[in-house]
């Protein structure tokens, strides 16, 4: 086991400030909120709230998250300005990420200013904001690209001046683990030390992990990894790779980290990728009948984490690459009972799916058993009517009339779009005999021209269990409804 250093490391989270540079991304203060009191909860050290100087919005954000009574460290990002700084301090802010640039580059074709005008730039700054009561982390911009002695040089002043901390930015991913290694030891005996790294090249989370070998002690990160262009270091792998890897107890709650990163990903709108570390859809799906039957006598056979340390389950989906031992233990899961020829039978009808190139969903198994094994099924919800209405000047909205459990309703209701009113006005007709939820929707494949099949998945929760549908049509309002229907009845048969 490779010792990471002899110090405590801390994590200094950049999701609300870094990560809301995220293209497309803007969070209103009530948004950030919620997302820092889970980002406090889970044991973040320091929060970069955003930048004071930004908009009023970005101010009233660091307001209500000063005033939360977290136990993190609330900081705003400030130039070496007194006017940022003063904004920083009166809306409550305990520090500040004060940023310099730092290369030659930054210095003389964006600043058009001296080594020398920065230099001195940087230590006023930071002799202001300690005579305004913050802690101050001096944070060279672009340093991976800088002469080492200035940044050296500039370091070393600013902490006489006053800096608390220093940071070393890797502004646009050049940093390299062998750099690392000739960069940081240095720096770190000036001061503590944080690394901050973009993923332009696919490097972040490298050298952040080389930094925190060569010295470096606190690791900045962005939940799922937003940020601008290709984003920054993902919180949930230095988390997960200093544990499992290195041996080290970050004291993160790690089984909150899932509840997080969907947090995030809904409230900007940036989806994860389905392949992501961790926290993506695949991360512990199995298909493949060699690994879920090895997974399931085994899991550490091809788990190297355990999903339930992030707060997770496995999964295991049905398709063209899936064995009997995968099938009946799904049908187990299901509650269904199905003999050898049955399950072979199930099997075959699966694979035939999965050569269509159709993925095997819950639903699609349970009405495939319910075939192979003579069952009949009467749906507890059957739609007699349904419309949407939409347009530049409408608010979206759907209404539908549903027969549940033989009593006709009729309900309405307004969405963000005509497929977000839909989907509430069906999770409101059955309100009043199950709390449905819907937690994951995508559009899965959509092909051919304007009148394209739409194939739609959603899953669906009752009392913690969660199933799996789809609907497919060339409309993709009547696809997602199809979808909702189609889950809400099997949750609602009392099966799962």
């Amino acid at each position: 086991m490779v010792v990471l250093l002899g110090q405590r490391l801390r994590f200094f989270d950049t999701t609300l400030r870094d990560g809301e540079q995220t293209p497309g991304v803007s969070l209103t203060p009530k948004q950030k909120l919620e997302i820092a009191v889970k980002l406090d909860e889970i044991g973040i050290d320091v929060i970069e709230a955003g930048s004071a100087a930004a908009s009023v919005g970005e101010r009233e954000a660091i307001k209500l998250i000063s005033e939360a009574g977290l136990s993190a460290e609330i900081c705003t990002y400030v130039r070496a300005l007194n006017s940022d700084i003063d904004a920083a301090a009166d809306f409550g802010a305990d520090s500040v990420h004060l940023v310099i640039p730092v290369s030659d580059l930054h210095i003389e074709k964006k600043m058009r200013k001296t080594r020398e005008v920065v230099a001195q730039m940087a230590w006023d700054a930071v002799e202001y904001a300690k005579s305004r009561g913050l802690i101050v982390e001096l944070s060279g911009e672009d340093a991976s690209r800088a002469d080492q002695q200035f940044l050296k040089y500039i370091f070393s002043e600013g902490v006489l001046c006053g800096a608390d901390r220093l940071c070393f930015c890797d502004t646009v991913g050049l940093l390299t683990p062998e750099k690392v290694e000739v960069f940081i030891p240095p720096l770190a005996k000036i001061a503590p030390l944080s690394i901050h790294c973009h993923d332009d090249l696919g490097f972040a989370m490298t050298n952040t992990m080389a930094a925190l070998k060569a010295g470096a002690g606190c690791a900045h990160v962005t939940v799922n990894g937003i940020g601008e262009r290709a984003g920054n270091t993902p919180l949930e792998e230095v988390v997960m790779a200093l544990e499992i890897l290195y041996g080290y107890q970050t004291r993160i709650k790690k089984e909150e980290i899932y509840h997080l990163s969907t947090l995030v990903s809904r409230l900007t709108g940036v989806p994860l990728p389905v392949n992501k570390a961790i926290v993506g859809e695949m991360a512990f799906t199995h298909e493949s009948g060699i690994h879920a039957h090895g997974v399931m006598r085994e899991p550490s056979t091809y788990e190297s984490v355990k999903p339930e340390m992030i707060g997770r389950k496995r999964r295991i989906v049905l398709g063209k690459h899936s064995g009997s031992a995968s099938v009946e233990a799904a049908l187990h899961e299901l509650n269904y009972q199905a003999d050898e020829n049955q399950i072979r039978e199930i099997l075959k009808r699966i694979k035939q799916l999965g050569d269509e190139g159709k993925r095997v969903t819950d639903v699609d198994l349970m009405a495939i058993a319910d075939a192979v094994l003579a069952i009949e099924c009467k749906p507890f919800i059957k739609m007699r009517q349904f419309t949407a209405t939409s347009g530049s000047h409408m608010i979206p909205t759907a209404s539908v009339t549903l027969v549940v459990n033989g009593v006709e309703m009729t309900g309405a209701a307004t969405g963000d779009g005509p497929v977000d009113a839909a989907m509430e006005v069906l999770r409101k007709c059955v309100a009043d005999v199950a709390d449905i939820r819907l937690e994951e929707y995508h559009v899965d494949a959509i092909r051919g021209g304007t009148d394209a099949l739409v194939d739609v998945t959603v899953r669906l929760s009752k009392d913690g269990k969660i199933i799996t549908s789809r609907g497919a049509r060339t409309d993709i309002i009547m696809a997602s409804v199809e979808a909702m229907i189609a889950g809400m009845n099997r949750l609602l048969e009392g099966r799962t």
